[in-house]
């Protein structure tokens, strides 16, 4: 399997969990239409993610993993044979969670994952956020992919793509729903470039409130052979406007690539990590919002 092809659905919500079951289905099947073997949502498309500051209304908002809504894009995953990334938000104690769903194309559930960085100067702070990072081995039919998954503000700290890598992700699965500008841009370009793996990232389409599309895919490979001197591993760049992106993953030649180059966990000294694994926070990055010990905050400032 020398290429993988992943449709980044950059869509604006239809006002309503079935609006948005609607859209949501035809989108997936125009997806395999062009070809993709993964289709993937924006950030919490169940709802088009609307994040109430109440804490109450975040959690009539949800809805269980085994919900009809979730259930149907496992049986369109069966029925189009292909991989579909359902987002939403998840009914879960003590409060709900910012949820990924991966269907393979057999319809079983591969890979659930709930953001872990969650946005506690802002209305996630009364979310639970997620406690682990995985990995999925994706069978495409033509071959397998191992796959990861990170959501939105994940993105902005390298330790998580760095634990997909370290965990064999050839591919990260990255739902977004934010503004995606220059440095945005090139955090996942970097995430990319660092630990020698592709991200695929689907963004809502500018006419969603704080966001702009521009959903991305990036293949990681720096250096290809027989080029001179480095390559942008950019593989595609959306617009703003509303519409389906397919983005090709050379597995092939990204395999090739890991096995030969410097980068991901070939010179790494984690011995002298230790740092990074302290939960000392100290000035200047010191909030009133910080979540402690994974807790819930019930208040606090939106200071970023």
């Amino acid at each position: 399997m020398e290429t993988v092809h992943v449709a980044l659905l950059q869509l604006i919500p239809a006002g309503d969990l079935a609006g948005n079951l609607s859209k949501g289905r035809d989108a997936c099947r125009q997806a395999k239409a062009m070809g993709a073997a993964i289709a993937l949502f924006p950030e919490m498309w169940h709802n088009g993610y609307r994040v109430a500051a109440d804490p109450d209304m975040l959690r009539r908002d949800a809805i269980a993993s085994d919900d009809p809504f979730i259930l149907a894009f496992r049986d369109l995953a069966r029925e189009l044979d292909m991989a579909i990334g359902i987002t939403f938000r998840e009914r879960y104690e003590p409060a709900p969670r910012n949820t990924l769903v991966l269907f393979d194309r057999l319809g079983r559930r591969v890979l659930t994952y709930a953001k872990v960085h969650t946005c506690d100067f802002d209305a996630e702070r009364h979310m639970t956020p997620g406690d682990a990072f995985e990995v999925a081995d994706l069978d495409l039919g033509s071959g397998t992919v191992r796959i990861g998954a990170m959501i939105c503000f994940d993105r902005e700290f390298p330790e998580s793509a760095r634990i997909l890598m370290l965990q064999g992700a050839e591919i990260i699965l990255a739902p977004n729903a934010c503004p995606m500008e220059i440095n945005r841009l090139a955090q996942l370009r970097a995430r990319a470039f660092e630990n020698m793996l592709g991200i695929a990232t689907a963004n809502y389409a500018r006419g969603q409130p704080d966001c702009n599309g521009h959903s991305s895919a990036f293949d990681g490979i720096a250096y290809r052979e027989g080029e001179p001197g480095s390559r942008d591993t950019l593989i595609v760049e959306a617009g703003e406007a509303e519409g389906i992106v397919l983005a090709a993953f050379p597995l092939g030649e990204l395999r090739r690539y890991r096995e030969r180059e410097v980068h991901g966990n070939a010179y790494r000294r984690p011995n002298l990590y230790h740092p990074l694994v302290s939960g000392q926070v100290q000035a200047p990055f010191i909030r009133k919002d910080h979540r402690q010990n994974g807790n819930i905050i019930t208040g606090g400032t939106q200071d970023g």
